[in-house]
C-alpha cells in the first residue's frame, strides 16, 4: 500500500476503485465527473447521497459505522470525461477541517483491499476538501492526491467546476422565502438544489459577500491581500491564473539600535512528493534554468524596504516545481527575538504592484524561520500560504526537511 504525499500520483491497478474518506466526525463525501476544460457537463454530473448514481460513478454511505466512498468503475466512466475529482466536507454546518485530519484510502472495488492512503496535511479553516482525484492520462487511469481546501464549503466546490449553485443564494433571500409558497422553485431547480448541504454550508448572513468570489478561495480581485499566518491566497486575478514573473521581497529590521543583523533569505524548490529540488540563497543566486533568482546578500538589515528579493518566472519553473518555501535564517546565530518587523511581501515584477503582504507578529529564541510557500494546485495555480514557522537553524541546509514538512 502506498502513502501519498500532496501532489504525487499512481496508475491504478484495479479497473473499479473505491475512495472513502474518514475522519473523527461524520463526513459527507461526493464526488463530480469533469471534462478536459474541468468542468461537470451538467449538474447530473455531481453524485452525491441523493443523487447516488451517475455513469461510471456512485456514491455508497458507510451507514453511519463506515465511511462514505465514491466508486469509479473506469471501463464504464463515459467517453470525454477525464478526471473524477473526490470530495469531502464535515457533515455538521459550519464545522471546519482545523483538528479533524481526515484520510483518504483507495481501495479495490471488488476485494476492498487497500492500494494507497492520503492525509491531506495542515489544514485549519478549510470546511470542504478536494481529496483525491482519478484521471486519465495517455489511455492510463491513475489516482492523484490533492487536498485542496475550501473556506465555503461544498457550495464553493461546486461552483469551481461547474454545477450550478450559485442562483440558489440569490433565490434564497428574495421576498418570496417568508411564504410557504417560495418552496416550488426551489423544487424546480437543478438536481443539486435537493442537497441541503449546498444551501446550509455557508451561513445565511455571509453567502451573499461569499457568493462573489465563485472560487470559494481569496484570490486578488479586490486588490492587496494581508495574510495573516496560516492563511491563503490563490494567485488568480480576473480569472486568470498570475503565471508571470514575481518577486518575494523579505525585510526585517534590529530590534536593538546600534544592532546590526545579518539574516539570509532564501527559497527551496520542491517536487511533487517533497523531494528537494534546489535551493537559492546568498550563495547561489540562480537556480531551475534561471527560473529563480536571488538579489544578494544584505548584511546588515539596515534601511527601509525589502533587504532581500527573490524573483521567480513561474511561467518559466520546470513542471516538477510544483513548491516554493521562502525562508530567513540568521547564519550569525543571533535569534529572532532581536528581529523586529519581519515581513514577506509578494510582488509582481513588471509593474511593482505588491500582491500579498504577510507581517510577522510574534517571534521565537531561534535562528530560522520559514516564512510562507507557494504551492503549484492540480488546477496549475499557484497559491500563496503564510507560514511564520521558527525553526533552529543557522543555514538554508537546515531548512530543507522542516520545509517539505510543511507543503
Amino acid at each position: 500500500m502506498t502513502a501519498m504525499t500532496p501532489g504525487s500520483n499512481i496508475p491504478l491497478t484495479a479497473a473499479r476503485v473505491a475512495v472513502d474518506v474518514a475522519a473523527p466526525v461524520r463526513l459527507d463525501v461526493s464526488g463530480l465527473l469533469l471534462t478536459a476544460d474541468g468542468k461537470v457537463r451538467s449538474d447530473d454530473d455531481f453524485i452525491f447521497y441523493n443523487q447516488p448514481q451517475g455513469p461510471g460513478v456512485s456514491y455508497r454511505s458507510g451507514g453511519g459505522t463506515a465511511p462514505d466512498a465514491i466508486v469509479v468503475d473506469t471501463a464504464a466512466v463515459p467517453p470525454g470525461i477525464e478526471k473524477i475529482v473526490v470530495t469531502a466536507s464535515p457533515d455538521a454546518a459550519g464545522q471546519t477541517f482545523q483538528g479533524i485530519e481526515p484520510t483518504a484510502t483507495i481501495r479495490n472495488g471488488d476485494d476492498g483491499s487497500a492500494i494507497a492512503t492520503f492525509t491531506p496535511p495542515r489544514l485549519g479553516t478549510e470546511t470542504a476538501l478536494v481529496v483525491v482525484e482519478i484521471y486519465l492520462r495517455n489511455g492510463v487511469w491513475k489516482a492523484r492526491a490533492v487536498g485542496q481546501g475550501y473556506a465555503n464549503g461544498l457550495a464553493g466546490i461546486a461552483t469551481d467546476f461547474g454545477v450550478s449553485v450559485d442562483e440558489e443564494p440569490a433565490a434564497a433571500p428574495a421576498p418570496a422565502a417568508p411564504p410557504v409558497a417560495a418552496a416550488p422553485p426551489v423544487a424546480a431547480a437543478p438536481p443539486v438544489a435537493a442537497d441541503p448541504r449546498i444551501a446550509a454550508t455557508p451561513p445565511p448572513p455571509a453567502a451573499p459577500p461569499a457568493a462573489p468570489a465563485a472560487t470559494g478561495k481569496i484570490n486578488l480581485d479586490k486588490g492587496r491581500v494581508s495574510l495573516q499566518k496560516n492563511q491563503t491566497v490563490s494567485l488568480v486575478k480576473g480569472g486568470r491564473p498570475l503565471l508571470s514573473q514575481v518577486k518575494m521581497g523579505l525585510g526585517w529590521e534590529p530590534a536593538f539600535r546600534g544592532k546590526d543583523i545579518d539574516l539570509d533569505a532564501s527559497v527551496i524548490a520542491y517536487g511533487p512528493n517533497r523531494n528537494h529540488l534546489d535551493s537559492c540563497y546568498f550563495g547561489k543566486l540562480s537556480i531551475l534554468g534561471g527560473s529563480i533568482k536571488h538579489s544578494g546578500d544584505n548584511l546588515t538589515g539596515e534601511g527601509a524596504g525589502d533587504d532581500e528579493v527573490i524573483v521567480v518566472d513561474l511561467g518559466r519553473l520546470p513542471a516538477d516545481a510544483t513548491g516554493l518555501v521562502f525562508t530567513v535564517n540568521s547564519f550569525s546565530g543571533q535569534k529572532f527575538t532581536e528581529v523586529a518587523k519581519a515581513y514577506c511581501r509578494l510582488m509582481d515584477a513588471t509593474t511593482g504592484e505588491e500582491l500579498v503582504r504577510f507581517d510577522l507578529t510574534s517571534a521565537e529564541p531561534q535562528t530560522g524561520v520559514m516564512m510562507a510557500k507557494l504551492i503549484k494546485q492540480f488546477s496549475g495555480e499557484w497559491e500563496m500560504t503564510a507560514i511564520g514557522d521558527f525553526v533552529k537553524s543557522r543555514t538554508v541546509r537546515g531548512m530543507v526537511k522542516p520545509a517539505a514538512q510543511a507543503l
